[in-house]
């Protein structure tokens, strides 16, 4: 059984004229690294939200978005939670505490886990995504890259089996970018389903082994890119078959 499988999906935005995704269908499997990939306003973010109930963008929705066989919207809060997790293009948008400490032990406290689990957990992230020299610091004294670090490990520290990252590497000097993508590719060997979004495709093309297209709300491509195949060209020419057809 697929991990999420996305069926005849389609989906419009209160008062718009224009479904913002039209009919997507893909299937993700366990330990996938899956990237979309899409111009800005091509729809990516509002499919990566369907994927998490509890920001999922109210609207119009037609055909099923399934986690494990079931209706995504049906699972249980504190599973969905748990399991599901997703970090937003922006840092601040995410944090919501004022320390580095408390934020990495929120999503904890708010699913009930024993204080001395929590203690555990936020000890051996920190130590993980190399945390500790500022583990004590104010949220305000963060740099951008720290702060996108700290709402990646806030949700590793949950444990999930799936995570979604909406264009990670924004804001990012060189160096940012190479240690995110470096632990990005050491999520699926540890069992954990990696969704991210991406428009710079050299970025992160080389970690991913399962890759979509989107252009104007429709999976243009989807699929396993071989080797020697041009995913910029690719890409480009979704866009204008797209343009035309419109």
């Amino acid at each position: 059984m697929a991990l999420f499988e996305i069926q005849n999906f389609s989906f419009t935005y209160p008062k718009a004229q224009e479904p913002a995704l039209k009919k997507i269908s893909f299937s993700l499997e366990e330990g996938e690294l899956f990237l979309l990939s899409g111009a800005s306003g091509s729809g990516k973010t509002t499919l990566l939200r369907q994927l998490k109930p509890a920001i999922a963008p109210y609207g119009k929705r037609q055909g099923a978005v399934l986690y494990e066989g079931r209706p995504v919207e049906e699972l249980e809060k504190r599973r969905a939670a748990l399991e599901i997790g997703f970090v937003f293009q922006s840092p601040d948008a995410q944090i919501v505490t004022d320390r580095v400490s408390s934020e990495l032990a929120f999503g904890l406290e708010n699913a009930g886990v024993p204080p001395e689990e929590i203690r555990r957990r936020v000890a051996e992230m920190a130590g993980f995504f190399g945390i500790e020299g500022w583990y004590h610091k104010a949220i305000e004294a963060l740099s951008g890259g720290q702060r996108q670090m700290l709402n990646l490990a806030s949700v590793m520290v949950m444990n999930p089996k799936v995570l979604i990252l909406d264009e990670p590497t924004n804001g990012l000097d060189p160096v940012g970018i190479e240690e995110l993508r470096e632990l990005i590719r050491s999520f699926p060997s540890k069992g954990i389903t990696v969704i991210l979004s991406s428009h710079i495709l050299t970025e992160v093309q080389q970690i991913a082994d399962h890759i979509g297209i989107i252009s104007e709300g429709v999976l243009g491509y989807e699929g396993v890119l071989h080797a020697e195949e041009n995913l910029e060209k690719l890409f480009m020419d979704i866009v204008k078959k797209n343009r035309k057809e419109m």
